[in-house]
């Protein structure tokens, strides 16, 4: 073959070559176009708006999207609109209707967990960009209830993020809390009520009372339960904080108007003697859940031929109505917890 002839050959297959070529990258364009832009046009609809999610997040910490609305200084049409926005986001149902309100679906759940670590980490890079370095004092009140379930998780969190605010912590009856707050003791208290909070107070929850007793069934009293009229073998012991208690007066109330017979066979100051008095089996109290140990059970009051306890209110009271951004972020800790603690003790 001539050298022309040859030149020739080479340079069709070079054409080829291009023509090939050619066809690739038009595949490949038209790979990226169906595929990569595709999915990117899906990663731009579910970038979540933190405001949203920040909105989302109070409404379930304040246990009420009217107070949310309120607490953010929004109209409620606004959240509504916001929540609408944000079940469109994450492009599934994120509440269900449950009974005359609404509950997290699973999704709900879900979001719930990733918008507080989102916030989280927003609001410490915010700080860490800005220099915001947060200082002062706080003093907040608790009920011994939540001393394990709150403490260790709320006030870890809050020194590690902010070491310069000193936190000092008081541990008392609701009506000494209460009137600390009135007073201006304490910038926090979170508390018990069996009536509506006063004006610096807010109701966070209501939960619900339960007998409880200890985990091995070693109790002296024993009512028929087929028989509601029939006489107890012996009067009920009760394992009660000292007066003036609410609890214990719910308690009292209840039994005697059941007609049930019962007698103080352990009073204490404190709540973990408390509970050490009805685990070794001295008789039943009367709590909420939250905090509950594990030697300890509730019970069911039918099956125990008891009366059924009404609710009680959660609420928490502030010393001033525009607190200082140390209170606020530790209130934020706070009510984020409660609301944990609330979810963990909730029936399936």
């Amino acid at each position: 073959m001539s050298d022309k002839n040859c030149q020739h050959c080479k340079g069709g297959f070079q054409r080829l070559q291009r023509v090939w070529l050619y066809a690739i990258l038009l595949n490949i364009r038209k790979f990226r176009i169906d595929g990569f832009e595709k999915r990117d046009e899906f990663m731009r609809q579910i970038s979540f708006d933190l405001d949203i999610m920040r909105t989302f997040v109070a409404g379930i910490d304040l246990g009420s999207y009217a107070k949310a609305a309120d607490r953010l200084g929004r109209s409620t049409s606004a959240v509504s609109a916001q929540l609408k926005k944000l079940e469109e986001q994450a492009g599934a149902p994120i509440f269900r209707k449950a009974g005359r309100g609404l509950a997290l679906t699973d999704a709900g759940q879900t979001l719930l967990g990733y918008a507080r670590r989102l916030l989280e980490l927003n609001d410490e890079t915010a700080s860490a960009v800005r220099g915001i370095e947060l200082e002062g004092e706080v003093k907040l009140g608790l009920q011994e209830d939540f001393g394990e379930a709150l403490l260790s998780a709320v006030l870890g969190r809050f020194m590690r993020a902010h070491p310069k605010v000193r936190v000092e912590v008081c541990v008392a009856r609701s009506s000494e809390l209460r009137e600390r707050a009135s007073l201006g003791r304490i910038d926090l208290a979170l508390l018990w009520e069996g009536t509506p909070p006063a004006l610096n107070g807010e109701r966070v929850a209501d939960l619900p009372l339960c007998w409880i007793g200890p985990v091995q069934d070693n109790l002296d009293w024993q009512r028929p339960v087929d028989d509601p009229n029939a006489a107890a073998s012996a009067p009920l012991s009760l394992v009660l904080l000292d007066a003036p208690c609410l609890l214990r007066d719910i308690a009292s109330t209840a039994l005697d108007t059941a007609g049930i017979p019962w007698r103080h066979a352990f009073t204490s100051a404190s709540l973990s003697a408390l509970w050490a008095a009805s685990a070794a089996g001295l008789g039943l109290t009367v709590r909420t859940p939250i905090g509950l140990p594990a030697s300890l059970r509730i019970l069911d009051p039918q099956q125990a031929g008891l009366p059924s306890l009404p609710s009680i209110g959660l609420s928490l009271y502030r010393a001033q109505a525009m607190a200082g951004p140390a209170v606020t972020r530790l209130e934020e800790l706070l009510l984020q917890a409660v609301q944990d603690a609330i979810r963990k003790v909730a029936p399936a």
